[in-house]
């Protein structure tokens, strides 16, 4: 979404958004690490933003293995609940891609901008389902620059709650129905018939073609469609929606990332099937964006000893969240 009007966008501001921001939090001051929005002082801050390039370099590698693995599993086991597993696996692989890649737009996988790009953007950002491209980029800057502001990409996406829970039921079906998915690739069809999107299309395209390649290689071409194309359409799209909608559903534009992003406490489970690589740490990533992901936890602690998060802007769980967004009426 992209307003120009700003007396519109304003007003769609004020009567879109705002229905899960918690009452105002105490005016924070800083403290002997944070300034006072929040951001870590120049010594924390340096300390925080160090890449651990060969952490990442074998959690990338772990990352591109991992789906040959399930692949080799099922085909080796042959039975009909090994692709089910597989196929619950393989759309978590296909979320930890994604969330790699939202590293590297941010330039934090890899301290060498190239090796970044290549790995991160180019090749996790292409081949689930992506083009590969500085696209994603682009438009995940201005999210950052004025969260809900005229040039936010998602701006329904976190509009309107709470909702009602026969709503938010609806959406969740779309999503496992495949239709959120549908919305999404359409126009890499439709670019197809239109010179200015040729090349993205063509290269969304050629990564399938690869990718498919790869089954067709191994002799289970089928397990394409189960393993590969069938995840993305359903479960990754479910799970895509839960965490945005936990890291934005319902707050609002704001200098005080507080008023913009929830912070859900972080367990065991909801890191590994819905919020790997420290993405769950999301208030921490928009006070301050050029943290590693693998620093956030650190940022996080130090805004809640300073006193930045307060009890009522912090949920105990997504379930307590998920429940939040949604009304009765």
């Amino acid at each position: 979404m992209a307003t120009t009007d700003v007396a519109t966008h304003e007003q769609l501001v004020e009567t879109m958004t705002g229905g899960m921001v918690h009452p105002a939090p105490r005016p924070f001051h800083g403290s002997e690490l944070l300034r006072p929005d929040g951001r870590p002082k120049p010594e924390f801050r340096k300390r925080l933003r160090q890449i651990p390039n060969a952490r990442n370099a074998f959690t990338t590698l772990s990352i591109l293995v991992a789906p040959v693995a399930v692949v080799a599993m099922v085909a080796g086991l042959g039975t009909w609940w090994a692709v089910v597993l597989g196929f619950a696996v393989m759309g978590n692989l296909q979320t930890r891609m994604f969330i790699l890649h939202h590293e590297a737009a941010h330039r934090l996988l890899f301290s060498n901008r190239r090796l970044n790009d290549i790995i991160g953007v180019n090749i996790l950002g292409w081949l689930p389902f992506g083009t590969g491209t500085h696209h994603y980029r682009r438009a995940h800057a201005a999210h950052h620059r004025d969260e809900f502001g005229p040039n936010e990409p998602d701006f329904l996406l976190y509009s309107f709650y709470p909702i009602p829970a026969a709503s938010f039921r609806r959406k969740l079906r779309r999503d496992v129905t495949g239709v959120s998915a549908y919305r999404t690739l359409k126009p890499r069809f439709t670019g197809l018939l239109h010179r200015k999107y040729l090349g993205l299309s063509l290269r969304f395209f050629s990564g399938q073609v690869l990718v498919f390649s790869a089954f067709l290689l191994a002799g289970e071409p089928l397990l394409y469609v189960l393993l590969w194309m069938l995840p993305y359409l359903t479960w990754h799209q479910v799970q895509n929606r839960l965490r945005a909608i936990g890291e934005h559903g319902g707050m609002t534009r704001s200098p005080d990332r507080r008023d913009t992003t929830h912070h859900v406490a972080q367990h065991p489970i909801a890191r590994l099937l819905m919020t790997p690589y420290g993405v769950g740490y999301h208030l921490a990533h928009h006070v301050d964006s050029g943290v590693p992901f693998r620093n956030l936890p650190l940022l996080h602690q130090a805004l809640a000893d300073g006193g930045y998060l307060e009890g009522a802007s912090v949920w105990p769980s997504y379930r307590s969240l998920w429940r939040g967004l949604t009304r009765a009426n």
